[in-house]
């Protein structure tokens, strides 16, 4: 059985899946009940200055029939009282003892990030995380992303946290930033044990067309919130990559950002996380997900020959590379298996208008003509298919030796001849 344990920063857990600080992780017994169904850690709901919440205040987005893909929420930091948290994290920390909690914090001044950070580990927190990421209600009072987005202000605050802490010290950071290099480095120059990221994207969900508002609607307005679920995934996976591959980075990563399945948590980790957190999808489905999320990760790691986690976290961090870097010689062409092609024609129709015209439908076969003069392998045919497998990109031996952009512009290495230019 492969080892699932992991160690993120400091923080010992036994598998990489943990609950992200949001509503799922709002109360002891929600924790613990968490914990019954195997998570491995949790994230408190962020502590601070207890906060009146709004209602309504969260706003789903359907994608292609799914509905919740992308979510938004527009609820601030817990609205119950410091002392009723650190009571109940006393609690299931004595009930769960193998199990880390990890105590989001907020708030304002240095005083103030003292007295938190010692009444959370006294209380039996084994971690901490600073929220710098929260980008609604809170940064318009200086807090969440407004210091997640200002790295002097992130490292200044980590460092106060990392002085008065004896346990691990996370920095949750901020997507809503052009890039998150200097961020992570930030929280790194400030002491930070390790990071977690992504927190949500400041946007609005969509807009209630009849009476005007934007949703979720507060009565007769609303605001921006935090764009979260399986849509935000590709910026997630981005922004841990880029870090996990920088050079001076160096510390360990806690991803989140649209973590709904095992195979999820799988690429996080292979672009440099050992754990990930997870919330909008225990919202839609319930706290049992991570039974198929554990049973989906032994698989994997039994069929690759993983023994531990540790083995492949950032295993394809090797492969993430600039765009000059990318070989300009290497082509592929479309390939359509008969046997399974329907005759549907959504491959004609988005190759004619929306790629290179090389997808042509025959009058004699319900299945279309692939014009491999023509076909630059752009994968698009494939991404509309309805039939899996069905159209497949197959490797061309050109018979041209690989080139990158850089090599051709400064060593002069020839280039295949470009298609698709008629």
């Amino acid at each position: 059985m492969p080892d699932l344990s992991t160690n993120t920063g400091g923080i010992h857990s036994p598998n990489p899946f943990w609950l992200a600080s949001a509503p799922p992780a709002n109360s002891g017994l929600q924790i613990q009940r968490a914990f019954e169904a195997g998570w491995g850690g949790a994230v408190w709901k962020t502590l601070g200055t207890p906060i009146q919440n709004v209602s309504s205040r969260f706003g789903g987005h359907t994608i292609g029939g799914v509905r919740g893909a992308g979510f938004n929420n527009i609820e601030l930091i817990t609205d119950r009282s410091i002392e009723t948290n650190l009571r109940e994290i006393t609690e299931t920390k004595k009930l769960f003892p193998k199990n880390p909690i990890i105590v989001s914090l907020m708030v304002e001044t240095e005083a103030e990030w003292k007295d938190l950070i010692k009444r959370s580990i006294d209380a039996g927190g084994d971690g901490l995380e600073l929220n710098f990421g929260c980008p609604h209600g809170m940064c318009e009072r200086g807090m969440g992303s407004a210091v997640g987005q200002e790295p002097k202000i992130n490292e200044r605050i980590t460092g106060w946290a990392v002085q008065y802490s004896t346990v691990p010290v996370l920095v949750k950071l901020t997507p809503n930033v052009s890039d998150i290099i200097p961020h992570g480095m930030a929280a790194k120059r400030g002491g930070a044990h390790g990071v977690s990221l992504i927190n949500t994207i400041k946007s609005i969900i969509g807009v209630d067309i009849d009476r005007f508002v934007p949703n979720p609607r507060v009565g007769l307005a609303s605001t921006n919130g935090g764009y979260c679920g399986s849509a935000v995934k590709p910026i997630a996976l981005h922004m841990v990559a880029a870090l996990a591959r920088h050079k001076e980075f160096g510390l360990p990563i806690s991803g989140i950002g649209g973590v709904c399945n095992w195979r999820d948590a799988v690429e996080f980790m292979l672009l440099g996380s050992s754990t990930v957190q997870v919330c909008t999808e225990v919202m839609l489905r319930g706290y049992r997900i991570v039974e198929d999320m554990i049973d989906g990760l032994q698989e994997y790691m039994r069929s690759h020959g993983f023994d531990r986690v540790d083995q492949m976290v950032g295993k394809a961090v090797p492969a993430f590379s600039e765009w000059g870097e990318l070989d300009l010689n290497y082509e592929t062409v479309a390939k359509i298996d008969a046997d399974k092609c329907i005759g549907c024609q959504l491959c004609v129709a988005a190759c004619h208008d929306g790629a290179h015209q090389c997808i042509h439908p025959q009058q004699d076969s319900r299945v279309p003509r692939v014009d491999e003069s023509e076909c630059v392998g752009c994968n698009l045919c494939q991404i509309v298919c309805p039939v899996p497998e069905c159209i497949s990109l197959v490797p061309v031996n050109n018979g041209f030796k690989p080139a990158t952009w850089n090599e051709h512009v400064h060593q002069g290495k020839p280039l295949r001849p470009k298609k698709g230019a008629h």
